[in-house]
């Protein structure tokens, strides 16, 4: 899971990147607001962890930008202050949890592997980008024609798909595609971009996947 943690007392946030990182996710710190918004601007989260005290734009002002660029992904608010209206403040800005502090290490992980649960368990039937279409029940790929994918080619392009003009790393993809316990790297993945790649080919699609080996990866629409 790919995580980006949004605070600026940076000796809490060096211990959470580290706990964090301990257990198996990919974390990026940032130390102010807009950093925050500017980061997820670029690159895919599964999770975004905001604090609401910081510099530049304070955690209620950075979600609601990441909000109305449509931003969907999940944001956990992170606070000192414990009064009601700060809470609500927060979940009427676009918030999905709260967390004040001090809180325990041990709850923010058992969040954080409840919502790694839900999604693994979640997966929308169709996605739609440009001009294709993705069915995950079906693993096929449409556009001016159709054609069907394997289960690792479903997985990575769906991720792909919900993230478009982003620039994912290697990593992340490799945890999309492949089970914990496979042995692939970074050749797999390539030889699995090169396939979609000639899928995207084969539906005359106006998509393709930007990225040389060893990532990232981005997909975009053709000119």
């Amino acid at each position: 899971m790919n995580i980006l943690l949004a605070e600026d007392e940076k000796q809490l946030s060096r211990a959470l990147v580290t706990a964090m990182q301990a257990t198996g996710y990919h974390v990026d710190p940032a130390y102010n607001g807009q950093e925050a918004v500017d980061l997820a601007g670029q690159r895919a989260y599964d999770v975004i962890i905001l604090d609401i005290m910081m510099p530049k734009l304070n955690g209620i002002e950075a979600l609601k930008q990441l909000r109305q660029t449509g931003n969907k992904t999940y944001v956990i608010m992170l606070t000192a202050m414990a009064e009601i209206d700060d809470k609500v403040t927060g979940l009427d800005a676009g918030a999905d949890d709260y967390l004040t502090k001090p809180f325990s290490l041990k709850e923010l992980l058992a969040r954080l592997r409840s919502l790694e649960r839900r999604s693994e368990d979640y997966q929308e039937d169709v996605l739609n980008f440009a001009d294709i279409t993705l069915d995950n029940d079906e693993q096929r790929l449409e556009s001016h024609n159709s054609i069907s994918l394997s289960g690792k080619e479903t997985k990575l392009l769906a991720y792909l798909m919900k993230n478009p003009g982003k620039a994912i790393e290697s990593s992340i993809l490799l945890d999309q595609g492949w089970d914990k316990d496979d042995e692939a790297d970074e050749t797999d993945l390539w030889i699995y971009i090169s396939y979609l790649r000639q899928k995207l080919q084969a539906v005359n699609a106006h998509v393709t996947i930007a990225g040389e080996k060893g990532g990232p990866f981005t997909l975009s629409q053709l000119a």
